[in-house]
């Protein structure tokens, strides 16, 4: 563990773990199966059931934004298991891969979600609220709902609006200036947004910025998508323990 946690911090190679952690080639197979059966899913889902047990977890609000990461290899992505394109490309591209993620009140992580850099970000909204389930200790449905989501202009849509309301969740994200336009226009009231809970969206924004301190993350050296899906479970992970 102390090896792969090693790796994640400096985003270093794999041949590079020091001595003292033991063989590489066996710290890295265990992170390889670890990732493939779910071994990290299951060690956060456990630590965010514990937490909620406790009363820990802020579900009075759910913030929701993406980060975009940088390339580092020149060599062509493969196509099976892939993450978006790595390498180089023409400026106008964006970056090769995004971390969608929803984060309690506190600034700790509940689901993400990953895609390629080409992928808009408000149709991973609905992936992202979809996978929050937090677990309950004794018998009775996971946790799913929250009473509030903030999300920034990105994410203003009918889609997600309606999305929020059938789930009866308080919609807390200001709408683009054509939209505001647009419903002066046809004489609609404008949305409702509390200002005061709106500014409590920053803690997504220091969640990313503490996820990020891993260079593993800041910067996926990672090939494979399951792989770096694990890098940031494991770094999540961190982020819920004392």
């Amino acid at each position: 563990m102390n090896g792969i946690l090693w790796k994640l911090s400096t985003g270093a190679a794999w041949r590079d773990l020091p001595e003292r952690y033991g063989p590489w080639k066996t710290i890295y197979e265990r992170f390889r199966l670890w990732s493939a059966d779910g071994t990290w899913d299951r060690l956060l889902a456990h630590v965010q059931q514990h937490s909620d047990a406790v009363g820990d977890v802020d579900w009075s609000l759910v913030c929701v934004d993406f980060t975009t990461g940088a390339p580092i290899s020149t060599r062509p992505e493969p196509e099976k298991g892939a993450l978006g394109r790595r390498g180089p490309r023409p400026v106008t591209r964006r970056t090769d891969h995004e971390i969608h993620l929803a984060c309690d009140g506190q600034g700790r992580p509940l689901a993400f979600t990953l895609t390629g850099g080409n992928t808009n970000d408000c149709t991973q909204f609905e992936p992202v609220m979809d996978s929050i389930r937090v677990a309950r200790p004794g018998p009775g449905r996971p946790r799913t709902r929250p009473g509030r989501v903030a999300a920034d202009k990105a994410y203003s849509s009918r889609k997600i609006r309606v999305y929020l309301r059938k789930s009866g969740i308080a919609c807390m994200i200001p709408e683009r200036i054509d939209q505001i336009n647009g419903r002066l226009r046809r004489g609609e009231r404008l949305c409702r947004l509390d200002r005061t809970v709106y500014r409590r969206r920053n803690v997504v924004e220091r969640c990313f910025s503490r996820l990020k301190q891993n260079r593993a993350l800041a910067t996926r050296y990672d090939k494979r998508a399951t792989h770096y899906q694990a890098m940031v479970t494991l770094a999540c992970l961190q982020l819920w323990l004392p």
